[in-house]
């Protein structure tokens, strides 16, 4: 499932970086509570760009002791994933985040119900690139009771970022090697 959602994500990723936002596309993605997967595949991209807010297009497919469709949940925070993070926005259960949000609607149980809206952050998240620093960016079900579960389809969008491409270790040798190269000749 995992492998799945950061797969689809990052060619989303790739394929807005002009915009320099990062849009996740669910198709009946199902989230268990607490259950959160990167929005990146970060061994292949980096994360950077000023975080400034994020929009939600979602449709709570199906639900499982009261996940509501705001539950689907954006978090920051250095790996390994754990409560106190840099920003929370969605989800009913309190992760302690320095900054927390919620989405505009959304604020029921009922399959078909919609979660529609942006949020603005107060204090925008820098993000250069270093995951170990910035954090890193997930996506999942914010309400954690025992035995909740939701399903959701449709986008969620990360207004200010850009995913790069990671230079593969051969190519930054072959940089390496040009510049000692082009060093020598002057």
């Amino acid at each position: 499932m995992k492998t799945v959602l950061a797969a689809g994500v990052a060619a989303a990723a790739l394929a807005s970086a002009a915009s320099a936002d990062i849009t996740v596309t669910l198709t009946n993605q199902t989230f268990t509570g607490f259950n959160f997967a990167t929005v990146v595949d970060y061994t292949q991209f980096n994360i950077v760009g000023s975080f400034t807010g994020a929009s939600i297009n979602v449709t709570l497919n199906a639900s499982v002791a009261y996940t509501y469709a705001d539950d689907l949940c954006v978090y920051v925070d250095v790996e390994p994933l754990s409560t106190a993070g840099f920003l929370q926005v969605g989800g009913f259960s309190n992760l302690s985040a320095a900054q927390r949000y919620s989405w505009p609607n959304g604020g029921s149980s009922a399959v078909g119900t919609t979660s529609i809206g942006t949020v603005n952050f107060t204090t925008a998240l820098a993000f250069t690139g270093d995951k170990a620093v910035d954090g890193t960016v997930w996506i999942g079900n914010g309400y954690g009771a025992a035995g909740t579960s939701g399903t959701w389809t449709g986008t969620v969008t990360l207004h200010g970022l850009d995913a790069v491409a990671v230079p593969a270790p051969g190519a930054l040798a072959l940089l390496g090697l040009a510049g000692l190269a082009g060093r020598r000749r002057r």
